[in-house]
């Protein structure tokens, strides 16, 4: 059976680290879904994260290098102090442009040109955090038909991020960590 979608895309920021590996830490070791993190981090710090994940992940989370191939099964985060763009050969490309809202990484970046290529085969999931970036992104996940995800902010550690983007557009789903595990491990059921 084909699923009906291709990528899930994550965004977040101040208290995602413990959102993230909740989530990795929950689902199948198979999942068959490429996931695409892009998480704010400090950009002098290179190293650290993606351990501290792969500790509590069941599938492997690795930082894409430039032109990698997106493949099923896999987890990529964003590396430190590059933006992390999705292209339309469903490759990765790094950038060190300017931050964008105070960010690089810059969720909404990554977010959008996500949104382009995979258009409604397209998971996008905004986290708890301290700023609005994300926001834009998520709108355009939903204007391309993808579907839509906010973590409630009643259980968000910040809830800027998610509210900003629930000022933006109406998300498919408002849903606590718990339940975005349960709506993610359904889809492979």
């Amino acid at each position: 059976m084909e699923l009906p979608f291709k990528a899930i895309v994550i965004g977040g920021s101040a208290g995602s680290f413990s959102v993230v590996t909740k989530i990795l830490s929950k689902l199948r070791s198979d999942f068959p879904l490429p996931i695409v993190l892009c998480l704010h981090r400090l950009k002098h710090v290179r190293s650290g994260l993606v351990e501290g994940i792969n500790l509590k992940s069941k599938i492997k989370v690795v930082e894409p290098i430039d032109k990698i191939k997106i493949r099923p099964g896999n987890v990529y985060l964003a590396p430190s102090n590059y933006h992390l763009f999705v292209e339309y050969d469903s490759t990765f490309s790094l950038s060190t442009e300017e931050p964008l809202n105070h960010s690089r990484p810059a969720i909404d970046y990554t977010l959008s040109s996500a949104a382009y290529v995979f258009r409604n085969k397209l998971i996008g999931i905004l986290l708890t955090g301290a700023n609005k970036d994300g926001a834009k992104g998520m709108k355009n996940i939903a204007d391309k038909k993808g579907l839509t995800i906010i973590q409630d902010p009643d259980t968000c550690e910040v809830d800027t991020m998610p509210k900003s983007a629930l000022k933006l557009f109406t998300p498919d789903k408002v849903l606590s960590p718990e339940e975005i595990v349960n709506f993610l491990n359904q889809l492979t059921v």
